[in-house]
Parts: C-alpha cells; structure tokens; sequence
C-alpha cells in the first residue's frame, strides 16, 4: 500500500459531509476540473457554457449508474480534439458537404461504442478487452494525440487572429506557461493540484495588462444566461456518414483504455475493487451516457477525470456527495451569463501557453505506459507496431476513396495499431476464443 494510502479516511464514498467543508470540497473538485474542461470547447470552437452543463449533469449521470460508488467527475475529453476541429472545418466549407452538426453525431456514437462495451464487458468480462488494447497500442496511440496537437498549441502562442506573427502573443504565451510549470513544481497541497486554472488565471492577467483583453461582452451579459445549445431535428438534422464513423470512432480506443487506468488507480486510492463493484460495465456506461447526453446539447465528450482522482489522493476525502456538489456548481457556472463571457474573452495566447504543457504532458503520459508496463523494444513487434502507428498517426497518413470512404490520420493510426497486434506473431498474440470465454 502507498503511502498516501497509509493515510487516515476523511470522508467514506457513502459518508455526508458537514456543510461547510461540503462546499469547499466541491469547489476544490470544481477547479480541479476547470481549467482543462474548459480548454477544450475554447480550442474547438465550441461553448464552454455547454461544455461545463454537460459535465455537471453527466456527472450526475455518471454518480447514479454505478450507485453512488465510484467518486468521479467527468469532464472534457481531449482525445477528440483534433477530429471535432477537423470535422468543424468541414462544416464550415460549403464545397465540403459535410452536414452541420456532424462532429455532435460523431460524439453521440462514441457514446453509443462505450455502451456496447459496456455491455460486452458486463456479458464476457474484460480479459478480451485488455488483450485488444495493449500497452504497446494504447501508449503510442496517447503518443499521437498529443503530438499531433503540438501544431494547434504553438499556432494559438505565435499568431494573432490576423494568421500574422505576433510578439506580444508570444510573451503572453510563455507567460502563461511559466506560471504553470511554476505552480505545478513549486507549490504544495491544493495549488499543486489546479496548476492549469492558476496558469490560466495569471496569463489572462498578463494578457489584460498588455491590453489583449476585450471586457465589454461581459459588461454587457446578464448574470442568468441559458446558452445557445445544439439539439438535433431542432438547430440541425443529425446526418450519419462514413466520414463521421472513420474520423471519431477509431478514437475511442483511447478514452476507454484512459478509463479503464483510472478505474485501476481510483480503486487504490480509496481501497475498494472498483472494477468488481460495482463493475467496470457500470462505470462504462456512465461515460457512454455522459457522452451521448453531451452531443444532444452540444457539448463535447467526456471522460473521467485523472486531476479530481488526484485531489481524492491528497484529501482522502471520498464522499459522493462532493461531487455531487462539485457537478451542481458546473451547471450553474453554465447558466450564468457573465462567466460564460468571461470564458469567452480568454485571449488565444493564454491558452495556447497552457497547451503546450498539457499536449507535451498527454505525449509523455503515452510514453509512462510503454515505460511502466516494461514493453521490451528488443522485441521487433512491439518496435513495428508504435514505429507504424506514430508515423501514420502524427504524419496524418490518410485513405481516401472518393467521397465515400475516408480514413486518416489519428483514426487510421489506432485501427492499424490494433490490426498489427492481432496479426503479428508474438506473446501477445491475440487468441479469439480466449478473448470471449467468461472470466
């Protein structure tokens, strides 16, 4: 047992909180959160209103299909970023004719996959899981999404919104950073947890010193604001294509492979076997629910949070009932008017600043699971299988025939990942009929 874990409960999953400590918890969590839920609709163009409702009620969502037992928060899934801004651009471009609203179908049917994992999982258990997505697929999988976003990060500190160079964008990005790698190595206890929102917070200062920050918008908004969601058959007609499924499904490789690790932590960090009860299938389906709920209204997708299973290792208090708080708060930042528009002002430089970090750190995070799960590169099917997907996934290798079939970059690199570990001879060969025997 971890040393952490040697430390006194403060709080059980089941126990209530008093009031007061109640609500400072929740905030913790909230912040805890924050910063990278927020990033992603920011780097996507979509609302970070939205973004912050549909982590709250998928939250809720998420507490009540595993029974109150898994202490969680679900926010934005950065694995989906590139497809949704690729998926966007195509919207965007009349000549496209890519439907409106096709990145939210393709969020939906993420969802739709967790689910139909997790109902495979609760029927045969989870051995044939584990065996399809290996640490040698997964961690170069990981590896791709966060180097293929270097671009994006880099791009948001350098230019203006013009496409020009600009120097002050770029002092007020490498501001950011700083202040954030400074708070992630130097500080203690809670701001060693938030390091993201704390960068944030001081860029945008910087920022508006520097006079990048444009505050009318949020003199202007109301305090209560419901925001503009996107609800299919009433703001757009969901459309399904071969595009959707290629550009966003493969992806999902990811966010269950994440999932299944914080599963695996989570179930330390509070003592209980999490994947027996009440069942990784649970848990699963929460996402899958969380996720679908969340293209409905036209929020990202979601995935379960390894920064609030961090604040849970350090407080060691466990209570649902904070992230019940934690998921209640989110709801009602949604709806208030001026913190939406104050998201809104956040300059690209700042965010930018923060993603250079957080994109390097998900690249690195790909590279821990190859290290920590000791995957032997002396052995030519694990050095073929991460040389195959890094070059296809961050060269943006594509296939394309005609307008009917499209498959690249990210998407093509999990699929071939998963192909060449089933195939290639080896010890971790895949055996089918020992994927689907019961456990």
């Amino acid at each position: 047992m971890s040393q952490i874990n040697d430390k006194k409960i403060v709080l059980a999953v089941d126990e209530k909180p008093k009031l007061g400590q109640w609500v400072l918890l929740s905030i913790q969590h909230l912040f805890a959160m924050f910063g990278a839920t927020v990033l992603v609709p920011a780097l996507t163009g979509m609302n970070p209103a939205i973004a912050l409702i549909s982590s709250g009620i998928g939250t809720l969502a998420f507490i009540l299909i595993t029974k109150g037992k898994v202490p969680s928060y679900l926010g934005s899934s950065f694995a989906f970023i590139n497809p949704i801004i690729a998926m966007k651009a195509l919207e965007a471009d009349p000549n496209s004719g890519m439907p409106v609203g096709s990145f939210l179908v393709g969020s939906f049917l993420v969802g739709v996959v967790y689910s139909l994992v997790a109902l495979l999982i609760a029927k045969v258990g989870t051995n044939w899981l584990m065996k399809l997505l290996p640490p040698i697929v997964v961690g170069p999988v990981i590896m791709v999404i966060g180097l293929g976003l270097a671009r994006t990060a880099v791009e948001m500190v350098t230019n203006n919104p013009t496409g020009e160079y600009d120097l002050t964008y770029v002092l007020i990005g490498l501001v950011t950073l700083t202040i954030t790698i400074i708070t992630a190595i130097f500080t203690r206890g809670f701001l060693s947890v938030v390091p993201v929102l704390i960068g944030i917070i001081g860029g945008y200062a910087f920022a508006a010193i520097m006079g990048v920050v444009d505050f009318t918008k949020v003199i202007e908004a109301s305090w209560i604001q419901v925001p503009e969601f996107s609800i299919p058959f009433i703001h757009y007609e969901p459309s399904i294509s071969w595009y959707v499924i290629l550009l966003m499904l493969p992806v999902a490789i990811v966010p269950i492979a994440e999932h299944i690790g914080h599963q695996l932590v989570l179930s330390k960090v509070i003592e209980k076997d999490l994947i027996k009860d009440p069942g990784l299938h649970r848990s699963m389906l929460g996402d899958g629910v969380a996720t679908m709920f969340a293209s409905l209204i036209g929020g990202p997708p979601n995935t379960t949070y390894g920064e609030n299973i961090g604040v849970l290792a350090i407080t060691r208090a466990f209570s649902i009932y904070v992230f019940i708080g934690a998921a209640c708060l989110a709801i009602l930042f949604g709806f208030c008017g001026k913190i939406a528009a104050l998201l809104g002002t956040i300059p690209s430089p700042v965010m930018g600043g923060v993603s250079i970090l957080l994109f390097g750190i998900i690249a690195s995070s790909g590279l821990r699971m190859l290290v920590e799960n000791k995957v032997d590169f002396k052995i030519k099917r694990n050095l073929i299988i991460s040389s195959v997907i890094l070059i296809i996934g961050i060269g943006g290798a594509a296939i394309h025939i005609g307008d009917l079939f499209s498959l690249e970059g990210m998407a093509l690199a999990s699929i071939i990942g998963v192909v060449l570990n089933i195939v290639l001879p080896g010890k971790q060969l895949v055996d089918f009929e020992d994927m689907f025997k019961e456990e």
